[in-house]
Order: structure tokens, then C-alpha cells, then sequence
């Protein structure tokens, strides 16, 4: 009888979301977008928290789109 062995699987099936690379590169631009936005725009103004809230929000898709079993 063949063993039959499965494929690794993309996303770990515990939703260990902070080791998908996806997560980390996003995770990066986000601190970079916060301290590119402190030191060149202004805080109160409304391009700043834009910036701030698209960086965050593309890692947080990133770990709500993760199933956990």
C-alpha cells in the first residue's frame, strides 16, 4: 500500500497568521507608513490617519482572513 503523504499547507491549520510572509511584509509597511506620516505630515491633517488606517487595515485582512479550525 502507497503512502500517500499531503502537501504542506499554505496557511498552518492553528491560523499562525504572524508567520505568513504576507503578514510580516505588512507588518513592516505599516511602521514604516507611521513613521513616514509622523515626520512629513502633519497630524491633524485628514491624509495622515488615512495613510495610518490603510497600512493597519491591510495587516488586519491579512490575520481575519485566516481560518482556525
Amino acid at each position: 500500500m502507497a503512502d500517500h503523504k499531503e502537501p504542506p499547507q499554505l496557511i498552518p491549520p492553528h491560523g499562525g497568521y504572524r508567520d505568513l510572509r504576507s503578514y510580516q511584509m505588512a507588518e513592516i509597511v505599516y511602521d514604516a507608513t507611521v513613521v513616514f506620516c509622523d515626520r512629513l505630515i502633519s497630524k491633524r491633517s485628514r491624509t495622515h490617519e488615512q495613510m495610518v488606517q490603510a497600512a493597519r487595515s491591510r495587516k488586519q485582512n491579512i490575520a481575519e482572513g485566516v481560518i482556525v479550525p
